[in-house]
């Protein structure tokens, strides 16, 4: 199906009662992609009737999020909270037009009726004691909600894009309220009319919303009798998001808000935004594709009805490799916001940025990156790890003021001319090149991981190298 205008149009949901967590952006993403696939529009609508729980903090992330993640809306999102009067309208046309009736039941009334009900066993259902039923004068003033009258005969039966044909026989849905007494719509009945009102061709959520759908498509087929043009939308459940051990996803799998995953483990929105594709889609064996590909390819078709499982570490293995495909100034300036305020002094971001070709290699996430970037701003006398520090016993200390005199003398500063002349300098004194390039490293990072060797010698430039060696090789002689 597709609106009036034949443009398909997708919507993303949520309700701002907490942070957008990894199945809400995949939903997002999944709508998008659908959307740009097919030349279509994609929608935003904040459900925010719950006012107690929505929060603006709330709406702020998951909008924040989204632009995070690089999906974009063709129009202002929308606020389901400023649409209570047309929600209810809609409520007052079914109700004029014999779809819909006033229930006078009251809290007591419905409580021992559900009471009998687990009694006996039977399904919790509401039993339309007011479905076909006048009130009288007792009832004048009375509060009542109003109930949907749903269809009793029959099934209706939804052909699911993922799911593929579902059907539920319509006497296991009760009659569902759609004003409260206090007139305020019910989540079924604004869900239904916003998503009309806003053209929405496609509706594209988890899984856990299937049976939604049988009690939202008896509003839409009541208010098509009665004004025409309230065509079913087309709906696809996507399977839910599990954990490695195959249970629903939780805190202890990693389900955080989309910001902690850039905040707090340090990935790219681009390795994000490529995981929550692969989780539950698929294109063969592709398991790297960018966000062009992905609009290029992404249909339907290809998401599976078993539910995806998340794996951090295979999330952290695709943020190493956009790591390493990452633009260079581009890293230094995250890498910099990182280590400010943690580093004495101005960090020079030219020197990051050329530092990046060497330090990305071996980073998964980019507080490694900012970590492995480190030694590059800190002052003499640099403080060692333990581990550095028990390298640079009296024989290391020697042979580091050996290679503080060969590297004097060098006037190519180069890679290539710098472990040229580190290599000669081993041979003549018969020793393996580790034996003088563990203590170079520790001297020059403080560590014993780093970048290759000749390369933090080029970074830290002569002067500050030559510097920093000496410190260790006479460290009662700093520089």
């Amino acid at each position: 199906m597709a609106s009036e205008t034949g443009t398909i149009i997708t919507r993303f949901a949520p309700s701002p009662t907490g942070f957008l967590h990894l199945g809400g952006a995949r939903t997002a993403l999944f709508n998008w992609l659908y959307a740009r696939h097919h030349g279509g529009k994609a929608l935003l609508r904040i459900e925010d009737t719950d006012k107690k729980r929505s929060t603006q903090d709330a709406i702020d992330k998951i909008i924040e999020g989204l632009d995070w993640l690089g999906l974009d809306y063709d129009e202002p999102a929308v606020f389901q909270s400023e649409r209570a009067e047309r929600h209810a309208e809609v409520a007052n046309i079914l109700l004029d037009n014999g779809h819909a009736y006033r229930c006078y039941a009251t809290p007591e009334e419905l409580d021992a009726m559900r009471a009998e009900q687990r009694a006996n066993k039977q399904p919790m259902r509401y039993d339309g004691r007011w479905r076909d039923r006048e009130p009288g004068p007792e009832q004048e003033g009375m509060p009542f909600t109003v109930r949907l009258k749903v269809p009793k005969d029959g099934e209706t039966a939804i052909e699911d894009e993922v799911q593929g044909r579902v059907t539920v026989r319509n006497e296991e849905i009760d009659d569902y309220i759609l004003l409260r007494a206090d007139g305020t719509p019910t989540y079924m009945l604004a869900v239904v009319v916003d998503d009309h009102d806003m053209g929405v061709t496609h509706v594209i959520r988890g899984d856990d919303h299937l049976n939604n759908a049988f009690r939202q498509l008896p509003i839409y087929r009541a208010m098509h009798a009665i004004e025409g043009n309230w065509p079913d939308p087309v709906y696809a459940h996507v399977p839910l998001i599990h954990g490695s051990d195959g249970a629903k996803l939780s805190k202890r799998h990693g389900a955080v808000g989309v910001e902690a995953y850039r905040d707090e483990l340090g990935i790219l929105p681009e390795a994000l935004f490529n995981y929550l594709l692969r989780l539950g889609w698929g294109h063969g064996d592709r398991e790297e594709i960018t966000q062009a590909e992905a609009i290029e390819l992404f249909d339907l078709d290809g998401v599976g009805r078993s539910p995806a499982r998340f794996d951090i570490k295979k999330l952290q293995n695709l943020n190493g490799h956009y790591i390493r495909e990452a633009d260079d100034t581009r890293l230094a300036d995250l890498v910099a916001e990182e280590l400010a305020g943690s580093v004495e002094g101005e960090i020079d971001r030219d020197l990051l940025t050329r530092a990046m070709p060497v330090l990305k290699t071996r980073a998964k996430d980019t507080h490694e990156l900012a970590e492995n970037a480190r030694f590059l701003f800190l002052k003499r006398p640099l403080t060692l790890t333990e581990k550095a520090a028990g390298l640079l016993d009296e024989e290391a200390r020697a042979r580091l003021a050996e290679v503080h005199s060969a590297l004097a003398a060098e006037n190519d500063w180069t890679t290539e001319s710098l472990e040229a002349t580190t290599k000669a300098l081993a041979e003549r004194l018969e020793l393996g090149l580790g034996k003088l390039a563990q203590p170079l490293r520790a001297a020059l990072t403080g560590t014993t991981t780093s970048p290759g060797i000749f390369d933090v010698l080029v970074l830290l430039g002569k002067t500050e190298s030559l510097g920093r060696i000496e410190a260790q090789a006479a460290p009662g002689k700093q520089q």
